[in-house]
């Protein structure tokens, strides 16, 4: 495959050409040539539109639901969406049926993705079942494929069991990921405790259901010396506990869900389903402190936390509805909602190097001679979001069926190209 890339301007610190308006020729899904006058040489032309490209963009939290789910989401339809956002690599919870908590599993997912030109990278789960009580054979996994160990969306209760895991991860230096909520203090609450919880009338969950979780699993990191990540974290208290713990030594890293950096939770005094997600969406407080941790690096990623649910499942009261978002697709026009708050190179390193540093993936750049893994976008090109041009099974997203201004116009990797 040979392509010509013209007309974008590179986002990418890592890069000599960071910065710079340029163009490209890649050959065989490698980055050939970078200058100003790439002759055709009977290559597929990109216009870039005055755009910019990246490093492929690394998704680090996502449910494909498959298998089990498929009402919802499936691989095929979870990657077409994915690839439509602009990224190249995911890494997909393990809440599936059955969970993926043993090598068969994590085979099964490898093998049904491995002709993509995304990276399916898949969580294995840390206990039997997501029991919170069983260690599954993280080992087995990892030989597998298996990038990294979560119980997705179920904390893990029993701080024997966490402790334990995180020292088995240590003989093979893996990486545990911690959903932090306290359910005895949560207690099945429907949004952040807060002011506005209170004009709605309806259960809350407090930020200290989140905080105490991270507090407890700093403190058994600080002890086994292990590897921890904590996903999607929302609140002010859980920047504070992670910076601490990273000024002091202790191999810990997080992410926050892009949903819970756009909104706040005053956004539900309409009751609208789409914004019911896990962690709640909190208080324009914990956001900022969330913008500053990411602007500080105490947050190390961005994920879209894409949480595919079907109708049935969000067309109810709100009380009943089922908690998610499905943001991977419209990841980029989310991101947009952060300009002039976080610059575009802590946003694209968030979403780039870091996500790979983390995982121990290999890291990519946009430089000559090296494996062409790019994401291109412009944030001027306008799109319809609604049935028609929809990639997932589903459609809970607050922007479904409105126009979106900021397009992918392509992404490549392993030597294939989608145009969009």
């Amino acid at each position: 495959m040979k392509v010509i890339v013209k007309n974008v301007t590179v986002i990418d610190a890592s890069s000599p050409h960071h910065g710079k308006n340029i163009d490209l020729f890649i050959e065989s899904g490698i980055i050939k040539n970078i200058s100003n006058d790439i002759k055709d040489f009977g290559a597929t032309i990109i216009d870039g539109q005055g755009g910019f490209i990246s490093p492929g963009w690394c998704d680090m939290r996502a449910n494909f639901c498959e298998p089990g789910y498929e009402h919802k989401e499936d691989l095929d339809s979870g990657m077409r969406a994915a690839i439509a956002g602009g990224f190249t690599a995911v890494a997909i919870t393990p809440e599936t049926k059955p969970i993926l908590h043993s090598k068969a599993e994590i085979e099964f997912i490898k093998a049904k993705t491995r002709n993509s030109l995304l990276d399916i990278l898949p969580y294995g789960a840390i206990t039997h079942n997501l029991d919170g009580l069983n260690l599954a054979e993280m080992y087995d996994m990892k030989n597998s494929g298996a990038v990294a160990f979560s119980n997705g969306n179920t904390t893990i209760a029993n701080a024997g069991v966490m402790l334990r895991a995180l020292l088995y991860v240590k003989n093979f230096d893996s990486l545990i990921l911690s959903h932090a909520d306290d359910i005895d203090i949560s207690n099945h609450g429907q949004m952040n405790e807060g002011y506005t919880s209170v004009i709605l009338g309806m259960k809350s969950i407090p930020a200290i259901a989140e905080e105490l979780i991270i507090a407890r699993d700093l403190e058994l990191l600080r002890y086994t010396e292990s590897r921890i990540h904590f996903s999607h974290i929302s609140t002010k208290g859980s920047v504070e506990l992670i910076a601490k713990a990273k000024a002091e030594g202790l191999r810990v890293s997080c992410d926050v869900a892009i949903a819970n950096l756009v909104y706040n939770e005053t956004i539900l005094v309409d009751f609208e389903t789409n914004y019911k997600v896990s962690p709640p969406l909190r208080s324009q407080e914990d956001i900022d402190a969330l913008i500053a941790g990411l602007t500080n690096g105490t947050i190390d990623a961005i994920v879209s936390d894409h949480r595919p649910q079907n109708d049935e499942n969000k067309d109810v009261e709100f009380d009943n509805a089922s908690n998610g978002m499905n943001t991977i697709q419209t990841f980029y026009n989310l991101l947009l909602k952060l300009e002039g708050k976080i610059s575009w190179e802590k946003i694209i390193d968030a979403i780039t190097a870091h996500p790979r540093k983390i995982l121990a993936l290999p890291a990519i750049s946009i430089a000559e001679n090296t494996e062409a893994n790019f994401t291109i976008f412009s944030p001027t090109e306008y799109w319809d979001y609604n049935a028609a041009t929809n990639h997932s099974r589903s459609k809970n997203s607050p922007l479904y069926n409105s126009g979106l201004v900021g397009k992918i116009i392509a992404v490549g990797n392993k030597n294939k190209l989608s145009v969009l």
